[in-house]
């Protein structure tokens, strides 16, 4: 599985955009369930497929969060940023 991932600490007081440069799931999870993603298990996320660029993203609550962007399975490549605003 290929994606993109990023970690960052962020709380309910911040906001992740995130730029893309395609049409891309968008996937916003703790620690736990970012595990599970990588080990191809049941996992939960925030987000989802995003159509357009950028997407902002709020953490439920204070803590370590994982971004990945991915295809979803499909050929390609796509080109992404992440910042906290």
């Amino acid at each position: 599985m290929n994606f993109l991932h990023w970690d960052m600490h962020a709380g309910p007081e911040n906001v992740i955009r995130v730029t893309l440069d395609r049409q891309a799931n968008v996937l916003l999870m703790d620690d736990s369930n970012f595990s599970s993603y990588r080990n191809g298990q049941s996992h939960r996320y925030f987000g989802g497929l995003a159509k357009r660029s950028p997407v902002s993203l709020v953490p439920p609550h204070g803590g370590h969060w994982h971004v990945v962007v991915d295809l979803g399975g499909y050929a390609g490549t796509v080109h992404a940023g992440v910042s906290i605003v």
